[in-house]
């Protein structure tokens, strides 16, 4: 049975982190990792950030070969990294123990990251290689999706929950709908555009940690 693990890695213990280099104020979101052969492109959001500074900063890395804009709103910008996944020992050994990324949220000092991996004993050796490269993580928690007692965030980050509940709770999903993506904004603090994308994240994390992983273990 396939378990998951929520972890706070060091950002400057893993070379992503040191690519991506997040400033103060800065909050950087994962949206996938793409597989390329033996590489790995990661498209995520950079979110209030400065622009062509971070672009220039990202491209100096000598482990990254292209950093490219994919689209861009208001608040935030969407760029995918050409990065050799060979330098970076921590997404090394989620490779090497068939680990997936189902979330990543990185700041100034610290990334979280939700990982799925095949059992409990591919998630030992992952931990155990992350201990060989003295790779400070913290483990937050570790469950088994499927289990009844897994708890009732199902792979949601707490802002994901939060956006979730508050969504359903002021009817935004009743019909006829009475709450619009503006009253869900105001109050969360958030831009428009954010609720959208925060509630749409929300909504595959939900289906891929309960629907799909007991479709995959049965």
């Amino acid at each position: 049975m396939s378990v998951i693990v929520e972890m706070e890695v060091a950002a400057s213990d893993f070379e992503l982190g040191r690519i991506l280099d997040v400033v103060s104020g800065v909050r950087i979101e994962v949206e996938t990792m793409v597989p390329a052969g033996e590489r790995a492109v990661p498209l995520f959001w950079v979110y209030d950030g400065d622009q062509n500074s971070f672009e220039s900063r990202v491209r100096e890395h000598p482990a990254v070969d292209a950093v490219t804009e994919i689209d861009e709103f208001e608040d935030r910008t969407l760029y995918a990294i050409d990065w050799n996944v060979e330098f970076d020992h921590f997404f090394g050994a989620i490779v090497e123990n068939e680990g997936h990324v189902l979330a990543a949220t990185g700041h100034s000092d610290a990334w979280q990251f939700e990982l799925r991996f095949p059992d409990h004993d591919s998630l030992s050796a992952f931990r155990e290689s992350l201990d060989d490269a003295r790779i400070n993580f913290e483990v937050i928690r570790v469950y088994n999706p499927t289990k009844p007692d897994a708890g009732p965030w199902f792979g949601l980050t707490p802002t994901q929950r939060e956006a979730l509940v508050l969504a359903v709770e002021s009817g935004y999903y009743d019909i006829p709908r009475t709450c619009t993506t503006v009253e869900l904004a105001e109050k969360l603090d958030i831009s428009d555009q954010a609720v959208t994308e925060r509630l749409r994240r929300a909504i595959v994390n939900l289906v891929n940690h309960s629907l799909l992983v007991t479709a995959d273990d049965d």
